[in-house]
C-alpha cells in the first residue's frame, strides 16, 4: 500500500462545514451533518475527515470507526479456529468522498488512514480482524486491498489485522 499524502484529523464540529458535504449517497452525507457528532459525543464512534489544504472548512471525505462483535462462524474455518475466544472486531462503519473530490485517489487515501489507525489502536486493545460494510458498489473498491466477503453476510466485508500489518511491512 502506498504512502498517503496527508493524514485524517478528527471531526471539529465547529471548524468542518458539513452541511455542503455531498458524496452522492443520502444516507452518508446524513450521518455526517447530523450524526456524527452525536455518536462521537456518545463514545459511540469516532469521525475522521481529510480536510481540503487549501480551505481546512471543506471535507474532502470522511470515515467512521467503531467496535463490533464478530460472529465467528461467518468467517473462514482457518480464522474460526485461530480467533475462537476472541470476538471482537473493528468497524470502518462509514467511508465517503465528496462529489466534488471523487475519482482522485482520495477513497484509497482515506481507507489507509483509516486502516493505519486500527492497526494503532489494535496495539493497545487487541482485535483481530477488521470489518467493513460496503455498499454495492464499493465492493470492488475494498477487494483490492484485500477485504474478503463473509461467508453469509451480503456486503459485509473483513481483512485480518496480521495482513494488514504484511501490507504495510510492520
Amino acid at each position: 500500500m502506498k504512502n498517503i499524502p496527508y493524514k485524517s484529523v478528527a471531526l471539529d464540529t465547529s471548524k468542518h462545514n458539513r452541511k455542503n458535504f455531498d458524496c452522492g449517497i443520502e444516507e452518508l452525507n446524513i450521518y455526517l451533518q447530523f450524526m456524527a457528532n452525536q455518536q462521537d459525543k456518545k463514545d459511540n464512534a469516532r469521525t475522521f475527515v481529510l480536510e481540503d489544504k487549501h480551505d481546512r472548512s471543506k471535507i474532502i471525505g470522511y470515515y467512521t470507526l467503531t467496535m463490533r462483535s464478530l460472529e465467528l462462524s461467518t468467517l473462514p474455518k482457518s480464522l474460526q479456529n485461530k480467533h475462537k475466544f476472541n470476538n471482537s472486531a473493528a468497524l470502518i462503519a462509514r467511508l465517503a468522498v465528496d462529489k466534488r473530490y471523487q475519482n482522485q485517489g482520495y477513497g484509497e487515501t482515506l481507507l489507509i488512514d483509516a486502516l493505519l489507525r486500527l492497526l494503532r489502536a489494535s496495539k493497545l486493545v487487541a482485535f483481530p480482524i477488521i470489518v467493513v460494510d460496503a455498499k454495492e458498489s464499493a465492493k470492488e473498491f475494498y477487494k483490492q486491498y484485500g477485504f474478503i466477503e463473509f461467508n453469509d453476510i451480503s456486503n459485509r466485508m473483513f481483512i485480518a489485522v496480521k495482513s494488514v500489518q504484511k501490507s504495510f511491512a510492520l
